[in-house]
């Protein structure tokens, strides 16, 4: 036995120097790293990835507060439940609701505060389209501009050279990187995965330019369109998503505490699909600022557009131009793991629901968005 024991342990670190080895070739977090980020809550995530920090705004925002009650009981999963039981069974870290600009509910749990900084996971989307928007209403960029045509150093001489920014705005772009998120150390090795936790993103996408349909025929949710737009902006404006977005959006919705933004390395590419953080509150002031007939963040022409369904996708919603539209009139950023910005224009509500959902209750949105619409629509 104990002649074994040595044996044992250069066999291990035999097997961790393969793995450190094959982890650096295919721009991968070494092993350690890999498994503690794959393992970590939603919640924890942020901490695990380097990131580019995004300041508090120099005047920040002074919430108006008031009090609202929530129903005793709501409707979910077939059951009638407590809105306690709500929150906790859908493992909930924070919500609020804000009636026109008023901060009516606010309530977190686990341990969290109006201070933490959440994960937004696809949230993040949202974000990155308002900054797209920026740029074509400033003339910079259009829809109809392709994907090479200010990257040409992605050029593939495959239908990948047709994708255009509109294509990748409607989720149409084509690209062969499914957003299948399997649970455990079974997902680690898909490309989404690889994606999420690629320490090049450049890299990533210059090896993952198949294509699984033309451009523009069919619409399916794929992370890796959003990750081109982000590309795009670092690429047209010269900057870093952090900086044109602390100058475009943080700083005029007056967000109170620091954000930060996941990226592949110190230094590097933001990982614009998913990895922007923040406070509940600071969601809650974007939202605030969507849903104004006139906003300090985006042009009455970008919020037309992202407030109108070009494709329908999962859970047979309406999407366009990366926001969701579970029902007629309302806006949804929607993330992973159970993050929700809902964005209700007539009622002048937005509610901010941020959870640490696991991976296998990928699919509970459409059982959680009756309960906002529910608290939205109450008087």
């Amino acid at each position: 036995m104990f002649k074994l024991i040595p044996r044992l342990l250069v066999s291990v670190f035999v097997l961790y120097i393969a793995l450190f080895g094959l982890t650096k070739a295919i721009r991968y977090p070494e092993p350690i790293a890999a498994i503690k980020l794959g393992l970590a809550p939603a919640s924890k995530t942020p901490d695990l990835m380097p990131a580019h920090t995004i300041n508090a705004a120099d005047v920040p925002a002074n919430w108006s507060t008031g009090a609202e009650e929530m129903p005793a009981t709501v409707d979910f999963e077939g059951a009638q439940v407590t809105f306690d039981e709500f929150l906790a069974s859908t493992n909930t870290n924070a919500f609020l609701v804000i009636r026109d600009g008023v901060l009516t509910y606010e309530k977190y749990l686990n341990g969290m505060s109006a201070q933490t900084r959440l994960p937004s996971y696809s949230v993040a989307k949202t974000m990155t389209s308002l900054m797209i928007g920026k740029l074509i209403d400033e003339g910079s960029i259009n829809e109809s501009d392709t994907f090479v045509s200010i990257l040409p150093q992605f050029k593939a001489g495959t239908s990948f050279d047709k994708v255009t920014i509109r294509d990748l705005l409607d989720m149409k772009a084509g690209v062969g990187v499914s957003d299948n998120y399997p649970t455990g150390p079974s997902g680690w090795g898909v490309a989404i995965a690889q994606m999420y936790a690629s320490t090049d993103v450049d890299w990533f996408l210059m090896h993952n330019r198949m294509m699984k349909e033309e451009p523009g025929a069919f619409a399916e949710y794929r992370s890796v369109d959003t990750q081109m737009l982000g590309m795009i902006i670092k690429k047209v404006t010269g900057r870093s998503l952090v900086d044109y977005f602390s100058e475009n959006i943080w700083q005029k919705v007056g967000a109170s505490e620091i954000a930060t933004w996941n990226v592949d390395r110190v230094g590097g590419t933001e990982k614009a699909f998913c990895c922007f953080n923040a406070t509940a509150r600071d969601y809650a002031l974007v939202g605030t600022e969507l849903i104004k007939p006139t906003s300090n963040i985006i042009s009455g022409a970008w919020l037309t557009r992202i407030s109108t369904s070009v494709v329908t996708l999962d859970y047979g919603w309406g999407y366009g131009a990366q926001v969701w539209h579970p029902y007629p009139g309302i806006n949804l950023m929607l993330g992973l793991h159970g993050q929700f910005v809902w964005m209700d224009p007539a009622n002048k509500t937005v509610i901010v629901k941020l959870s640490d959902e696991p991976t296998s209750s990928d699919g509970r949105s459409e059982r959680v968005a009756p309960v906002l619409k529910l608290i939205s629509e109450q008087n």
